[in-house]
């Protein structure tokens, strides 16, 4: 069966050089570079590292950067439409960090003024702006986020269950980033020189690249490019390097290339992910001439040498710059590049160049910490393949559970059931016994209290497997990320005056840390995404499971886990500040295809963004019961429904519900599991572990004085209300 083919009818971009598609061509085609000391925020270096700092633009005072950016070039990206998107996916780092910094530092404790600090905010931010309520997710695979996001829309669309989905990559400009990388001592303090021979390192910057995206089996006429494929990779080696042979990177371009159904000799340009340390520039050259063999490299370039590297607007703006070469015949110089390397196996091209002949297809590459690599293949909409055709949406996959654990206040599964029995809630925090139960203490030493539960609970859920049972792919679900890391970094930031900071805090409070310590600890060189979209990140990385691996027959990780910090928790999460018991916790589930024998299957079966319109629960309520099956299939399917209701949502929570039970008629147990776990982001994750444990039991246990604790053979639905309404199956 042909897969939908997907195109980009609409995008918009600002960055340094330029806002919007107008001023960015003219600025690449005079090879203009932005390139200058930093002066948003006062810098202990004198002077100030130079950046791709953006400033034609009316910055708000309480909004962060990096909402503003993502809104301006999501404006653009829809403004030839009033009809909302099915989805959006937006990829970020810093979240509203650039806002957060100046409260922390003047230590205003109000928490209403910490509402945008989350990564997941973004996304949430541009779904009210362009009104969307269907899937909204947020990915945070470090620099690689905005071509992960680009690949995981372009899986939805392929998917049939939506027509239309806004997608790209926001970052901007803070203090963790500036101070971060030049802890690092990766900055270059002349400018980034990508690929040049006297190259010594990056320069941070900030912009925002978005697409509106749209399935069709013909170009539709407002088509401006064609996203033919993508692929996804991990290093799988080191924290913060690059294989030194690029074999992820190699990995990921070849995927991207067999996903489009293409060749190696068909692709006409490359936007270079070309940072310009040393390091990073050495392996993505290794990478791309292992690619191409004996064949000549096509043009290639990296435009970080004009306007810096923007994180997780990076991939995405680099597309940008490949639908150029496609679309227009304008491929942008390599900025900053004088003397070529003669170490380098390639020479970008140093000026603005029209190619002899027109390009059919481009790569663009985004390589990240935690070893996350991620390329997309474009095509021009009517030089491309006609692989597409009609197709009926994808059935529901599900995954069969071969391993979980969890963990929470209690301590293990075993410890949280016999609590659930007596009908004892099992908040707290997780005693750290548990952490080094699976870890050496090398291990334990070197990582701080996030990592450490979620390598733990993943090293739990596979138990000891062989290599070759070892999952393949890692996908993580976190609310906050790294928050022990985050404050560390910024304590010492602040008590030093700006002038010194800790590099291995930094490395650490990147969201996909964590993640990248899994793949590490297995070996996973497949897809490695985080996603982090509040209370259901779990439910984000479980959708992004099935998009990009449910098909495959390779095992896998799904993780969800938050840890409770005592000064950030109450100031970032709501729930955390009025909640009585400081909690954290999480669960992982080692997954394998439907079709491996296993007690029990799951899926996530809604991810809609509600927002608080209280006006349109009944449609939402109608959109979950029909994403359901039905009325009959909820009451035949599930012995008992999980619900989680963030405490700090409670009220919108409980209506919701209500509409649900009222439409649904479910005459059977309801579980309040937020009573049980307490409240921290990833509360769901805990939650779908205790479903797996039900249904192989095929009871809930402990006594309940109206409702029969045996399932029957039936299957436990696990529901969640608030600002998303969501649905996980778990199914004998």
């Amino acid at each position: 069966m042909h897969r939908l083919r997907v195109f980009i009818t609409s995008m918009g971009i600002i960055g340094p050089v330029g806002q919007g598609i107008g001023e960015t061509i003219d600025s690449v085609q005079k090879s203009t570079a932005a390139i200058k000391p930093l002066h948003l925020f006062p810098a202990s270096h004198i002077p100030p590292l130079p950046v791709g700092q953006i400033t034609a633009v009316p910055w708000a005072t309480d909004m962060p950067r990096t909402h503003t950016l993502a809104l301006m070039a999501s404006r653009d990206a829809m403004k030839d439409t009033c009809e909302a998107p099915d989805a959006v996916v937006i990829g970020t780092t810093t979240g509203g960090i650039s806002l957060t910094e100046e409260l922390l530092k003047s230590q205003i404790q109000d928490v209403r003024r910490y509402a945008l600090h989350s990564a997941g905010s973004v996304a949430e931010y541009i779904a009210r702006h362009v009104g969307c309520n269907g899937p909204v997710l947020t990915v945070s695979t470090a620099c690689s986020s905005g071509n992960t996001a680009l690949k995981i829309a372009l899986e939805m669309l392929r998917s049939g269950k939506v027509n239309r989905v806004l997608a790209g990559g926001a970052d901007s400009l803070c203090r963790l980033t500036y101070y971060g990388f030049d802890s690092l001592q990766l900055v270059d303090v002349k400018g980034a020189r990508p690929f040049d021979f006297n190259r010594r390192g990056m320069s941070v910057g900030e912009g925002a690249a978005m697409f509106l995206l749209t399935a069709a089996e013909t170009p539709p006429e407002n088509a401006i490019a064609e996203l033919l494929g993508g692929g996804l990779s991990c290093d799988a080696y080191h924290p913060a390097a690059p294989h030194p042979q690029g074999d992820g990177a190699l990995c990921a371009m070849q995927k991207a290339i067999a996903d489009a159904g293409i060749s190696p000799d068909e692709i006409g340009y490359i936007h270079l992910h070309g940072t310009g340390t040393v390091d990073n520039d050495l392996t993505e050259a290794r990478a791309i001439r292992s690619l191409f063999g004996d064949l000549p490299v096509p043009p290639c370039s990296s435009t970080k040498g004009a306007y810096g590297h923007t994180m997780a607007a990076s991939g995405a703006m680099g597309t940008v710059m490949s639908i150029f070469g496609v679309t227009r015949g304008i491929l942008p110089g390599n900025t900053g590049l004088h003397d070529p390397d003669p170490a380098l196996p390639l020479t970008p091209i140093s000026v603005p160049t029209q190619p002899e002949a027109p390009v059919r297809f481009a790569l663009s590459n985004a390589f990240g910490f935690g070893g996350n690599n991620a390329v997309l293949v474009i095509g021009h909409p009517t030089r491309s393949k006609n692989t597409g055709t009609t197709v009926a949406a994808t059935p529901p996959v599900f995954f069969s559970v071969l391993g979980s654990a969890c963990l929470g206040g209690a301590g293990d599964i075993k410890c949280i059931i016999e609590r659930m029995a007596q009908d004892e809630p099992f908040a707290g925090t997780v005693p750290p016994a548990e952490f080094t139960r699976y870890l050496s203490e090398r291990h334990a030493r070197r990582m701080k209290r996030l990592t450490r539960m979620t390598l733990s609970l993943a090293i739990a859920a596979c138990g000891e497997k062989e290599a070759t049972d070892s999952p393949v792919s890692v996908f993580f679900g976190t609310g906050w990320g790294g928050l022990s890391e985050t404050h560390d970094f910024l304590e010492k930031l602040f008590e030093s005056d700006e002038r010194f900071t800790s590099p291995t805090d930094f490395i650490g409070s990147v969201h996909n840390a964590s993640a990248g310590h899994v793949a590490i600890h297995f070996k996973a060189g497949g897809p490695n995404v985080t996603t982090t979209g509040g209370n259901c990140s779990f439910e984000q990385a479980l959708m992004s499971a099935d998009l990009l691996a449910g098909r495959d027959r390779d095992p896998l990780l799904v993780v969800g886990a938050d840890e409770y910090h005592p000064t950030l928790s109450p100031l970032f999460d709501p729930s955390v500040a009025i909640s009585e018991t400081p909690s954290d916790g999480g669960g992982a589930l080692y997954l394998g295809p439907e079709t491996t024998p296993s007690a029990c299957r799951i899926r996530t079966a809604c991810l809609d963004y509600a927002g608080t319109d209280e006006q349109d629960i009944p449609n939402r309520i109608g959109h979950l019961v029909e994403q359901l099956g039905g009325v009959q299939r909820i009451r035949d399917q599930f012995g008992t429904i999980l619900v989680g209701i963030p405490a700090f949502h409670r009220d919108i929570g409980q209506r919701q519900l209500d509409a649900f039970l009222s439409a649904s008629g479910y005459p059977r147990r309801i579980i309040d599991y937020r009573r049980y776990t307490g409240e921290f982001a990833s509360a769901s994750a805990v939650a779908a572990v205790l479903a797996v444990s039900f249904v192989k039991a095929d009871e809930v246990p402990g006594t309940h004085p109206r409702y029969p604790t045996p399932l029957g053979g039936c299957g436990v639905l696990i529901l969640g209300f608030g600002d998303y309404i969501t649905a996980m199956e778990v199914l004998p």
